[in-house]
């Protein structure tokens, strides 16, 4: 990979974009003072109103959205913020208006905002089980006629005009939305602040020009640090349910995932070939997917992963310097490393068991899908989200810092949860 990046000049189109970023922080980073950011995600979560189903609306969670921004704004050592994915839940149609909402909420945000698209705002819109299950005012497919049947404004339908409000749940659509809505222009950030960030819209390998569709592909330096965002829905990487429940996935839906897992790879790549190049001491990569998640299926529901968790295997790997993976996706706190099979784990007690987050049947343990990893400088945190209290994550970046593996430290890395039970 690195070489047929190098050969096709994507390192140095890279590193100026990159260049550019560093030198808005270099002030900061030269004077030494940590940097410290929130990292929060799955979030604001609640319900749509669907007359049809008799549901009422959930709306608790974003009507506290602009007081929990505040905690973040009011904490004078937050340099800026990252949303790991997920703005709205499974229950809540994927409408122009709510995205629109929360694009202007985030205005709210007095320090830069960098974001990656989850799941649930575009991959799974399509998603509806029946007229009384509206799930994300998708649809599904009736056997015996052969049609979708859209979640229409007034009940069922097959006419995508009565959900054109929110694309009658097409992924691609949706997508297209929240790229207009959250990254009209390359990078920028959202929120407040003068961080620029390099876009694979602007920074893709001149061999794949298809690439430069991927505009919420994002890095940028900080302190020595080299931060990569890759866009990775969770769920099944966009693949294991076929849209709107048709007996086989369409060409469209695996051309989506192949594209853009394929992106995903060499975004990856050129990021640790700039880490390198820069002498970074070290990575920190956010994705919306808990890729690690079994959520109740069988192993084979993770297989789409397995490009993006072996190229950062093997990237972390060569890169030989501490790597820190942030995501949201399964809700509950945790921190571990996944690519290592005698690494720690701690987190959250999972309120559906009982138990620790950490704890797996060995029998069903999606870890034992990748022994052949075994990768030590890797560490994960999977931020809290979907539920109140609504919390996020105080990470802190010290250059000069070599923590040992703790439950809330590894190399440059620290981290503290900071739930807001007063909201």
């Amino acid at each position: 990979m690195s070489r047929r990046m190098l050969k096709h000049g994507l390192v140095p189109l890279v590193a100026i974009g990159l260049a550019s970023s560093v030198m808005s922080t270099t002030t900061a980073s030269a004077a030494g003072t940590p940097l410290t950011l929130a990292v929060f995600g799955d979030s604001p979560y609640g319900k749509s109103a669907y007359a049809p189903a008799g549901q009422s609306a959930d709306i608790s969670q974003f009507q506290k959205t602009p007081a929990f921004i505040s905690t973040i704004n009011s904490d004078p050592t937050i340099s800026g913020a990252i949303h790991v994915g997920d703005i709205h839940s499974g229950k809540e149609f994927c409408t122009d208006a709510y995205d629109a909402s929360i694009a202007s909420v985030w205005r709210n945000f007095s320090k830069p905002l960098v974001y990656t698209p989850g799941d649930n705002e575009w991959a799974d819109c399509h998603k509806a089980s029946s007229l009384a299950s509206p799930g994300q005012g998708g649809g599904f497919y009736d056997s015996s006629s052969g049609a979708i049947n859209y979640i229409g404004t007034s009940g069922l339908s097959t006419d995508t005009a009565d959900c054109v409000s929110y694309h009658c749940g097409n992924p691609l659509d949706n997508l297209a939305k929240v790229r207009q809505d959250f990254f009209a222009q390359p990078g920028h950030t959202l929120g407040s602040g003068t961080l620029k960030v390099v876009s694979q819209a602007t920074a893709y390998d001149p061999s794949h020009p298809g690439d430069a569709q991927y505009v919420e592909n994002v890095r940028w330096a900080q302190h020595d640090i080299v931060f990569v965002t890759i866009n990775v829905p969770g769920g099944s990487n966009n693949d294991s349910d076929p849209w709107y429940k048709v007996p086989n996935a369409t060409q469209a839906q695996t051309d989506e995932r192949d594209n853009r897992t394929a992106a995903d790879v060499r975004w990856l790549d050129a990021a640790f070939a700039e880490a390198r190049a820069q002498h970074a001491k070290g990575v920190v990569i956010t994705a919306q997917a808990d890729m690690w998640d079994l959520d109740g299926k069988t192993k084979d529901r993770l297989t789409n992963y397995e490009p993006i968790i072996s190229e950062v295997a093997a990237r972390t790997t060569r890169f030989g310097r501490p790597v820190l993976m942030l995501n949201g996706d399964s809700h509950l706190y945790r921190s571990d490393n996944p690519l290592s099979p005698t690494a720690t784990c701690t987190g959250e007690t999972d309120p559906a068991t009982g138990g620790s987050v950490c704890a797996h049947d060995p029998d069903n343990n999606a870890w034992n899908e990748h022994p052949y990893y075994d990768v030590p400088n890797f560490h994960r945190i999977v931020v809290h989200g979907s539920t109140t209290p609504l919390e996020w994550l105080k990470l802190t970046v010290d250059p000069n810092a070599n923590h040992p593996v703790t439950d809330t430290a590894y190399g440059p890395f620290s981290w503290q949860r900071m739930p807001q039970p007063q909201l």
